[in-house]
This record gives C-alpha cells, structure tokens and sequence, in this order.
C-alpha cells in the first residue's frame, strides 16, 4: 500500500458513504449557498458566546451526515475531528454529548485532511468499519483569537482572507461491507509535510501556504507516477486569490501547468466582489463546506471522476507570531474517486 516517499495507495478503497455541510449567513448568500445543507441565519447558533456557536455548528453538521447516511452514533467506531481553537475547544465541547472515541486533531486549515487521512487509513487497516471526520471554523471565534477583536474594526489589507463560518462531516465507511452505499471512493492519500518558505505576514495566509500545497502536489506526482493530466480537478482549500498565483507560477516553473485544473475552496465559497472578502475564504470551514456542499456531489454524479483535494494549513499561533516567528504552512492530499 505504501507509494513512493510519502503516498499511501488503498488496495480496497474506504468509501464516503454520507456528508453535511453547515454555514453562517455570509456563507450562505455566497455562490454555495443554494448546495450547503444548512444555512443558519443566526451566526450565534442560539447560544450565549461565538465559542460555543462554533460548538453548536460543529455538532449539527456531525448529527446530519449521520442522520442524511441513516447511520447510528453507535455504528461509528471513531471520531476525527477539529477546529482552529485552543485546545480544540470547538470540538470537545461540541462532540461530548455524541459519546464516541475522540482523535482531537489540529492542522490549522487543513485539518479536514488530516482527518480523512486517519479515517480512511484506520478503515482500510480494519480498526474500524466506519469512522466520521469534522471541522469547523466561525469567523468570531478566529478572529477573536489569532487577530482583532471585532468591535475594534480594524483595516484587512486585499491579502488577507475571511474565516468562513462553517463546519462539514463526513462518515467514511470500510469498502467491503457499504461499497453498495459509496458517494466516493477514497483511493489514496498524501500526507504532507511542514514547509516553511520564511513568511511573517499574518495578514497574508496564502502566501504561507501555497509552498506546503506545491510540495503535496509535487509528491503526489511523484509518489504515483502521474502528472496533472491524471485528475479532473486538482482543489486547494484556502489559498485564496494571492496564494493559488504564488502555486500555479511554482508548479510551472516546474514543469507543470495546473491552470486549466486548479481550483480553489477559498476563491469558490464567496462572490469576490459583492461579498468584500478581499482574498477569498480560509478557516477549516472552508475546504469541509465546500467539500461537502460541491466537491463530493460532483464526484458523486461522475461529473468528477478523479479528484485530489488539498486543504492547506498556516501553522501559527499567537504567541510564535508576537514572538517574531514564521508562518509555517502544511497540506495533505485526499484522491477521491467516482463509484460509478
């Protein structure tokens, strides 16, 4: 199963057998808006701070994949999940009443990967017949922690990007036993590794993470002898306007052209100029929604046959930023496959 230096090829592919997606107002006035399941006009969640909203929205898109699969809580073995919070506390407040084994995971942005990577990895090895994966991220929660209060009213620069309020699930089943059920077909990861290019602009995420998607991709190719001619699409999660320029001119200089394949979660989950997100979307919303609400769909339908998907991560914190620190980036590669 092991390919290449990194790569994993799955000899019985995990299926999605069930998704959801769930998003704030802004998200869904967006161009997903009319494909998210659920758009909640009260970005408060019906609750008393943004932390536990964050919570709340997490929780339902995990209790709908479920209910959409007609799958018991008691029938997933284990919960892969995670947020942009300290100490995950999106996650272990909002996934507490589901009473299933937790792997807390945090890639920043990516997280939705790393997810499906464990999950899919765990399935395959027969520790587990089905496992769900979740992340979330709310633009208050964010922008509480990592920049500005939002009465403050602080000036974004056009490089910056819009923490998208939203959280995704989705339940991945042993091959074997639900292929009759599979949406997709998980045929094989990439996990990445951290790059760091020497970026200390918080403002400008894309930038710290585009080299981390270049190297993902570029192992990818490498790992399983193919180029960019291989996949339908080749999806970025939140590089947004200035970092998918800043891969698409690093992957020509090596010899590869994604322009005619790329895409990106960020610059697809909000309209650029009727919405003011400057760059586009980012948070681990971002890639989980638009996952959920047009990537696997159009895998479903055979529009896509072969996808890679790419959620990037910009791992910083507070405190490694006001110490003067880089912004290390992070991506890891999902191939999803059509069943049909």
């Amino acid at each position: 199963m092991q390919k290449g230096k990194s790569s994993i090829e799955f000899e019985t592919p995990p299926v999605v057998t069930s998704f959801a997606s769930v998003a704030g107002k802004k998200e869904g006035e967006g161009p997903l808006g009319p494909v998210i399941d659920v758009v909640e006009q009260d970005e408060m969640f019906g609750m008393d701070t943004w932390e536990q909203a964050e919570s709340a929205m997490q929780k339902q898109a995990a209790d709908l994949a479920l209910e959409k699969g007609q799958v018991r809580r008691q029938e997933i073995r284990y919960l892969f999940a995670g947020d942009l919070l300290g100490q995950l506390i999106a996650t272990s407040f909002g996934t507490v009443d589901m009473e299933i084994p937790l792997f807390g995971l945090y890639g920043a942005c990516s997280t939705m990967a790393e997810a499906l990577c464990l999950g899919a990895m765990t399935v395959h090895g027969g520790y587990g017949d089905r496992i769900l994966a979740v992340s979330s991220s709310h633009f208050a929660t964010a922008e509480k922690q990592f920049r500005f209060p939002l009465a403050y009213g602080n000036q974004r620069p056009f490089s910056a990007t819009w923490t998208v309020t939203g959280a995704g699930a989705v339940v991945v089943s042993d091959g074997k036993k639900y292929a009759r059920d599979g949406i997709a077909r998980i045929t094989g990861v990439t996990p990445g590794r951290i790059v760091d290019f020497g970026s200390r602009d918080s403002m400008n995420m894309g930038a710290a993470m585009a080299p981390a998607a270049y190297h993902t991709i570029r192992q990818n190719f490498e790992d399983f002898g193919i180029d960019e001619k291989h996949y339908d699409k080749i999806i970025t999660g939140d590089l947004g306007e200035v970092g998918s320029k800043i891969l698409l001119d690093m992957m020509k200089q090596a010899g590869n052209d994604l322009s005619g394949v790329h895409m990106d979660c960020g610059m697809e989950i909000y309209e650029k100029e009727a919405q003011d997100t400057h760059a586009g979307g980012s948070g681990c919303g971002c890639a989980a929604v638009t996952l959920c609400a047009l990537i696997l769909p159009r895998v479903r339908s055979g529009e896509w046959k072969r996808v890679l998907y790419l959620p990037t991560g910009a791992l910083l914190s507070t405190v490694s930023f006001n110490e003067g620190q880089s912004i290390p980036g992070i991506c890891h590669g999902i191939v999803f496959e059509t069943c049909s």
